[in-house]
């Protein structure tokens, strides 16, 4: 933590080496979050380029060195949710997309594209929270602090993103911590 804290000081202060370092660092996880998004390989990386882009230019206005991750997730959202109003485009699921998102382990690929698919059909409110509280593991205090609202706004969209996505996926699932489907 130490050594990454440095590496942000030094970048703030115009050190082009530490910046690139704390890019390379969280390159994959902002790589897959902007994936996620767009769930189209190149709208992916140029979403990641332009938010490398906009956090060089930007990186002094960064007020807590320590928030480095949640500053450049930040900026990734925004960078994506740009790109896709301005795009205006419709997002078409391929398996071989799938294939390019976190492997879940024991979820098979069938149940991954039934999640994206209903994922898809939410608000960006309910995605986004949704996505930074399973898919990055953000605490709700965190998702708060990303997206510069009231703990209680994230809870209540966590919540009905929730229902919505069991409304969508209809009882399809065995939920192994509650012992029933969903």
């Amino acid at each position: 933590m130490n050594q990454k804290l440095g590496l942000v000081a030094l970048a703030k202060a115009g050190d082009s080496d530490a910046f690139q370092m704390l890019i390379h660092q969280e390159k994959a996880k902002l790589y897959k979050m902007a994936f996620v998004y767009t769930r189209n390989e190149d709208d992916a990386l140029e979403i990641f380029q332009e938010t490398v882009y906009k956090a060089l230019i930007s990186i002094s206005t960064l007020k807590d060195d320590q928030y480095i991750t949640t500053w450049l997730t930040r900026v990734l959202i925004n960078t994506a949710i740009a790109y896709l109003a301005k795009k205006r485009k419709v997002i078409t699921l391929r398996k071989d997309m799938i294939e390019n998102v976190r492997d879940t382990g024991s979820v098979r690929l069938e149940e991954r594209i039934d999640l994206l698919e209903a994922m898809e059909e939410l608000e960006e409110k309910y995605v986004t929270v949704l996505l930074l509280r399973f898919y990055k593991d953000y605490s709700v205090k965190q998702i708060a602090e990303t997206l510069d609202c009231p703990e209680g706004t994230v809870k209540t969209n966590i919540h009905r993103g929730l229902i919505l996505l069991k409304k969508k996926l209809k009882g399809e699932y065995f939920d192994e911590r509650k012992n029933s489907c969903l």
